[in-house]
């Protein structure tokens, strides 16, 4: 059994919280708290950048001028990316997906593994701990 002292909100200890072995001693897996971390920062993100393509611009479907005859240039769109406020052609689209999936038994075991890195830096930097329900929470 971990045993850890439990301190009052002065600071002064009050008593001493015994931890079972079999869900709190276990070694820690770092290649798989890796994962789950990575996995859990992943899903988290959200996609902020986002530039109009050639479509998603304002501006008339219709063509400008003529094909022959003008003298100008042939054009057909004013949404075009050559044209001043035309659509953006290799910008961050919000489209992108950063979801990440990692298989229940790694998922729960990579739990398990934050919650053992959580107890042994407690246990190695003796961390005072204010009531019972911190320790629990």
């Amino acid at each position: 059994m971990i045993k850890y002292q439990v301190y009052n909100q002065a600071g002064s200890p009050v008593g001493e919280y015994e931890l079972n072995d079999k869900v709190f001693g276990l070694s820690v897996n770092e290649s798989l708290l890796h994962q789950a971390v990575v996995t859990q920062m992943a899903n988290m993100r959200k996609v902020i950048a986002h530039t109009k393509t050639r479509d998603e611009v304002s501006g008339s479907g219709k063509k400008p001028w003529k094909q022959k005859g003008t003298g100008r240039a042939r054009i057909g769109s004013v949404r075009s990316p050559l044209w001043r406020s035309g659509g953006i052609v290799f910008g961050p689209s919000k489209d992108r997906n950063f979801k990440m999936e990692l298989n229940k038994k790694s998922e729960h075991m990579g739990t398990k593994n934050m919650r053992n890195l959580w107890t042994l830096n407690l246990n190695y930097t003796n961390r005072q701990i204010n009531t019972k329900k911190n320790l629990l929470n």
